[in-house]
Parts: C-alpha cells; structure tokens; sequence
C-alpha cells in the first residue's frame, strides 16, 4: 500500500539531513534558455523600378541621300537641283544626283547622266561604270576626293536613255555654275552626250577622242564614256591614252605599280 504522501515527504527531508543538506529551496530556478538567435531577415525587396517614360523616336525625315560634298558654295546650288521641276526627269526620279568631289581639283570628270545606283545613292558614278571610273582616276594617281565627278542632267533618265535637248537644256546652267565654283584646272568629257552638252560637239566621240576643247578658258579633254568601256574593252587604251594626255599637261606622269 502506497506511504501517504506527507509522510513520505518527512521521510525525505530526514535523508536529505542525514547527507548534510539543511537547506531546501522552495523553487527551482528555471534555466532561462538564451534568446535564440533572430534569422536575419531578407532585405526588403528592392522597389521594382517604373521604365522612365521613354520617347518614342522621332520619325526621320524623308530627306533624300545627301548626295553632295557639302562644300558652302556648292549647296545652294544642291538645293536649286533638288527642288528643280524644269524638265519631266523630276517625276521619274528618286534622288538629284548633283555630284560630289573636291573644290579646285586638278581634274573634273563629266558625264551623261545617273543610272540606276545613281538615282538610288543620290551619287555620281557609283554603278559599274563608276567601278571602272574608279580605277581610272586610281591609275592616273588620284582618288575620288581628290577630283570632282558629275554629269550634264541631274536626274535618271528612264530606262537609262540618252537625256533630249530639254532636258539637257535645264541642267546645263546647274553645271555651269558649278565649275565656275568649283574651277577645275582640266575637264574631262565622258562621251558624246558629255561633250554635246558642254562642249557643243556634234560629232561621234569616236571620231573626236583624244582631242581638246575648251569651255570657259578651261582646256577640256575628250574621252569614251566608262559604260562603253565595259561594252567594248579594246577602247580602254585609247581611254588610257587621253587621260595620260591630261596629266603630261599638269606635269604628272601615272604612278608606277
């Protein structure tokens, strides 16, 4: 039978005293656990930042290839080219093509009008004749910048026919005004067109290569055209003749190599 419960408590106590110890407490202290260590918390979220209110790009322009090197002197007359409705190639046409090149070069090239590239880029001479005009100047020892290059009309004639003598008739003064600023020391005549409109020559380029003429007090050479070169590439040393008669008259000779 179990001891009563205060009498197993006095019992108790006299062992306790019996091991020497006088001294109960009347409650345990409680082991205080130490504070758990507080999990760093994420960082709060950075705000999710709002796309700046971004303009949409302006349209571009329409405006045509620039097609001139703009030397100051030269874009009014640019400007005049491209706004001109004096002939119907301004209703054909996707760019003016009013040449480019140099101030005061030692040699202008002048041809009959742009071609297919040229009414693309709005620039003189850059088809496959101007691949092979290219080379030419190259030969005699310049570059491109270093001359100027531009045609009697100022716009595509369709399907890349001969220019009529209207339409010639309205560019001419563009030209003119052009080499007065641009004061080339020699002119070289690509073809018969060329040297029809500038020179009024009214013979074939055949028969009137390698000649000179003169436009302005400027001594003028003519020469077959590129285009025809690419057709008939006999002609080429007749071509290189004349050009080589330019440079004995500006005291050069072709760079060797």
């Amino acid at each position: 039978m179990t001891k009563p419960l205060r009498k197993q408590a006095l019992e108790y106590l006299q062992y306790l005293k019996e091991q020497g110890i006088t001294h109960v407490p009347a409650t345990v202290p409680r082991t205080r656990r130490a504070p758990a260590a507080a999990t760093p918390s994420a960082p709060p979220a950075a705000p999710r930042s709002r796309p700046a209110n971004r303009q949409p790009p302006a349209p571009s322009s329409a405006a045509p290839i620039i097609q001139h090197s703009q030397h100051p002197p030269l874009i009014p007359i640019t400007e005049q080219i491209a706004a001109c409705q004096l002939c119907p190639l301004s209703t054909t046409r996707k760019n003016t093509v009013p040449g480019q090149g140099a101030l005061n070069p030692d040699i202008m090239f002048v041809g009959e009008g742009p071609g297919a590239d040229e009414d693309a880029q709005g620039l003189a001479f850059v088809g496959r004749a101007g691949q092979l005009l290219t080379k030419m100047i190259a030969a005699m020892g310049y570059t491109r910048e270093q001359v100027f290059i531009g045609n009697i009309v100022k716009c595509r004639p369709p399907n890349n026919r001969v220019p009529t003598p209207e339409e010639m008739a309205g560019c001419i003064p563009y030209l003119k005004q052009q080499i007065a600023i641009i004061q080339p020391k020699y002119i070289v005549c690509l073809g018969a067109t060329a040297a029809r409109g500038l020179v009024q020559e009214t013979q074939g380029i055949t028969k009137v290569r390698g000649q000179w003429r003169e436009f302005e007090g400027i001594p003028v050479m003519l020469t077959f055209h590129p285009a025809y070169l690419l057709r008939d590439g006999s002609k080429k040393k007749y071509a290189w003749d004349d050009l080589k008669a330019v440079l004995a008259r500006l005291g050069k000779t072709p760079p060797q190599g």
